[in-house]
């Protein structure tokens, strides 16, 4: 997989060196930040350089609860306000959660098949803070979309499922489809990911002790030949990570998921794809 090249640090390195201080430290740093600091300056620097951010207004929209129901389970909703060519489109978004330990959350890299570039996912927020969608275009020109998220807590919350019913489920998947697929136009889809995708600040409620960080880390999605979308993701991706997305079938094929873990599990699963008679 073609990985997306970051200046200073990948999504790994970054939750890596979170944690390298210790989990207790993580969490007091990031709850400090949250009150007193203002973390985007060094987040913008560390990851896109000198480089000009312009408004996403036209670009990219980002849609995100004010005040969360559930910091751990907090949906998001990236979409392209701009016709996805292959002259010109959306070639990555970069999701970005200002306050949280891990603070880029998933980076979503698309290509002309990727339909309209409308990508719904589920995420943990450990304070309130900004959210930040950085789409690059093919082109090479940056844009931010932002929604500012009360909640707390989410990187933390104890799992919903335990250890042994996760792990039995691990790497288990679904594709749900609402209307029949149609050639050459987009069409949505949605993918479901059993992985207990813990974010080593949980603790087990039995023992007391923490849960090491695991975690659903490169997601290939395709049709036919072609690569439809990859997520890079990070600690801040919900359990059971899930994604609406869009994708354009030129004829008959079909959708092929391959995930990979943290511990380099790999997961695969193919679905065929019936288009609409007549289309």
């Amino acid at each position: 997989m073609t990985r997306l090249a970051v200046p200073h640090f990948t999504l790994r390195d970054l939750w890596l060196s979170t944690f390298a201080a210790g989990l207790a430290l993580a969490y007091g740093a990031a709850v400090v930040a949250a009150a007193e600091d203002d973390p985007w300056p060094d987040l913008r620097e560390a990851l896109f350089e000198d480089r000009q951010i312009q408004p996403g207004d036209g670009v990219i929209r980002l849609e995100a609860p004010y005040r969360a129901y559930d910091a751990a389970i907090v949906p998001i909703t990236l979409a392209a306000e701009m016709p996805q060519t292959p002259e010109r489109y959306i070639k990555t978004i970069t999701l970005i959660i200002d306050n949280n330990p891990a603070p880029v959350a998933a980076v979503f890299t698309m290509t002309p098949h990727s339909g309209t570039a409308k990508i719904s996912t589920r995420v943990r927020i450990n304070a309130y803070t900004n959210v930040r969608a950085v789409a690059e275009t093919s082109d090479g020109m940056l844009y931010m979309a932002t929604k500012f998220v009360k909640a707390s807590g989410g990187c933390s919350a104890p799992a919903s499922k335990d250890q042994d019913k996760a792990m039995a489920r691990l790497g288990r998947m679904k594709l749900k489809q609402s209307t029949p697929v149609r050639l050459g136009q987009p069409n949505e889809a949605q993918l479901l990911i059993s992985h207990p995708n813990y974010s080593g600040l949980q603790m087990d409620q039995v023992t007391r002790h923490y849960i090491p960080a695991y975690f659903v880390q490169d997601v290939t999605i395709s049709y036919g030949n072609e690569t439809i979308m990859t997520v890079e993701g990070a600690i801040s991706l919900s359990e059971d990570p899930s994604f609406h997305f869009s994708f354009v079938p030129e004829g008959p094929g079909a959708l092929t998921v391959e995930v990979r873990d943290t511990e380099d599990a790999v997961f695969t699963r193919s679905w065929p794809v019936e288009p609409e008679a007549g289309s």
